[in-house]
């Protein structure tokens, strides 16, 4: 089988951050400067048009021209093209471009596609592949001849940061992200005309990861809090017997800078504690490298995917509280282990071919969800959480309700959800405000569909609304059940306003009752901040 080269332009090829805001500072118009080996011309089959411009993209229908008036998407059908970059629509083969972190394009999304190709019964190939790029064919096999291809699926494999400079050039169709693009990243993609990359249909939630502190094997440490985290890699503790331990140089790895985990780290960990790294913090190339390094040095700490932790040993992360999150698959799932990261994709607003429509839609399957969990990565499918198996978080609730928590609220929170399982769909918001945040807007897509495909048929759902510990109890109810509210009303809206027959979503408030992480930092506030989805049978 004969194959071209995934179209990249070579533009913007190394763009990182700092260089993002020069390029658009100059005019939104850069990102679609015209090159001339992309040239086209086309005129209307009336005759009344004709544009000369730089062919950007072709979805089977329509075309994608930069021109001098701007970005304009015209059918091919309405046009005479003319010029080497035309399409042959006889010829053409979809092709979906992605670009950005290397975990997910390395492993988590090339399973995807492999998986997607056998469920359709098509044979998946790695036709290409040299340092940072991937491509792949997916193609119907044939009794006699030629196969016929069906979609193409390309990598190119760097940083979230490259990946998003990618999208912004137009040399990628999808970002690969390992993190959640921050405000400024997300008001350039604005400015250049992709629209609101954060709205649900533009973030595309994979996955959930997490990264774990992990030390070498036999250390007598078993937990730490948020705060002792910091100042180590802050370089405040520098020394095993500030915490207890045998006395000894504390040594502090990480993966490379442009790893999007290892960013998300500083954000969570770091910069909410108004602390910078280190400057003797050990890089690696990759998670492998990282837990070699750790589990062969006594003196080293370090922060492992969850799933990738080699044989290092884990630590769990507690606080002043008494509450201590261990990452496990339902802890990461609902979100409420401290350092759960998502894998997402972000597509600007263009138009895909039908053929990356349906794998992308595949991706939120069942069958998606086995080939994540065989690739090491937490899938979106709900985990069942029985309540007799959550005596940890009803102790907690106990131990750490204070004195604005009534024994009579803990009694009623145990009513309402004693008859019930809870599901591992979670959704947070942003600080004392009712707005979901970008990955929970994507879990209440997730949640409608799987309402309208009748998954929650025969079911009772309810809606549980909670908030952090700051603010007294009247107002923490209170924003606590408008949360809820809103969770409902996004999803009835997805649904045309009513729940279908045969299932019922309820909504219920514990405002600051059963608290997942303590309240003394951001980070542990965020958790509390939640939504949880709670079903029983249907009476």
């Amino acid at each position: 089988m004969t194959l071209r080269k995934p179209a990249f332009p070579p533009i913007f090829k190394t763009l990182r951050r700092a260089a993002l805001g020069a390029v658009l500072g100059c005019a939104p118009q850069a990102l679609v400067a015209q090159e001339p080996d992309r040239e086209v011309r086309l005129t209307s089959r009336s005759g009344t048009l004709n544009l000369t411009g730089s062919l950007l993209g072709y979805d089977g229908r329509y075309l994608r021209i930069a021109t001098e008036h701007g970005e304009l998407t015209l059918p091919l059908a309405g046009v005479t093209c003319e010029g080497a970059s035309c399409p042959d629509p006889d010829a053409w083969v979809p092709e979906l471009r992605l670009s950005g972190a290397a975990r997910l394009g390395e492993l988590v999304l090339p399973a995807l596609v492999e998986g997607y190709a056998r469920a359709q019964g098509w044979e998946p190939e790695r036709v290409e592949s040299h340092e940072g790029h991937a491509l792949y064919s997916l193609a119907l096999p044939r009794e006699a001849g030629e196969a016929e291809e069906k979609l193409r699926v390309s990598f190119r494999l760097t940083s979230t940061e490259d990946g998003f400079a990618d999208l912004l050039a137009n040399e990628a169709d999808m970002a690969m992200a390992e993190r959640l693009l921050d405000t400024e990243e997300l008001s350039l993609a604005r400015d250049a005309g992709l629209g609101r990359l954060d709205a649900p249909g533009r973030l595309q939630l994979v996955g959930l990861d997490a990264l774990v502190p992990v030390v070498a094997p036999g250390r007598r440490l078993q937990a730490l809090s948020l705060s002792q985290l910091s100042r180590l890699f802050a370089g405040e503790i520098t020394d095993w017997s500030r915490l207890g331990e045998v006395a000894g140089p504390v040594r502090l790895h990480l993966e490379a800078e442009t790893s999007g985990q290892a960013q998300g780290f500083e954000t969570l960990v770091l910069e909410r504690m108004e602390r910078s790294l280190s400057a003797e913090v050990v890089r690696h190339t990759d998670a492998d490298a990282l837990a070699a390094a750790v589990v062969a040095d006594p003196g080293a700490i370090g922060m492992l995917p969850f799933g990738r932790l080699g044989a290092a040993q884990p630590l769990a992360l507690t606080g002043p509280c008494g509450l201590r999150g261990t990452a496990r698959p339902e802890s990461v799932t609902t979100g409420d282990f401290p350092l759960t990261l998502p894998l997402v994709l972000y597509r600007p607003m263009r138009r895909l071919p039908e053929a990356a429509e349906a794998f992308l839609a595949w991706i939120a399957t069942s069958e998606a969800q086995l080939v994540l969990r065989r690739a090491g990565v937490t899938g979106l499918a709900p985990i069942p959480i029985p309540i007799e198996s959550q005596g940890g978080r009803i102790a907690g609730a106990v131990l750490s309700a204070g004195g604005d928590v009534a024994l009579e609220d803990l009694h009623r929170m145990l009513r309402v959800l004693g008859s019930r399982q809870r599901l591992s769909t979670t959704f947070r918001f942003e600080a004392g405000e009712t707005a979901l945040d970008a990955v929970s807007r994507s879990r209440v897509v997730q949640l409608a569909q799987a309402i309208r495909d009748g998954r929650h048929s025969g079911e009772s759902l309810l809606l549980a609304g909670f908030s952090d510990g700051r603010g007294g109890p009247v107002a923490n109810h209170d924003l606590s059940l408008e949360r809820a509210e809103a969770v409902r009303a996004a999803v009835l809206s997805l649904l045309g306003g009513e729940m279908p027959s045969g299932a019922s979503l309820e909504v219920a408030a514990f405002g600051e009752a059963m608290p997942m992480g303590c309240d003394d930092t951001e980070t542990g506030r965020g958790i509390n901040r939640r939504v949880e989805l709670w079903v029983a049978p249907l009476r």
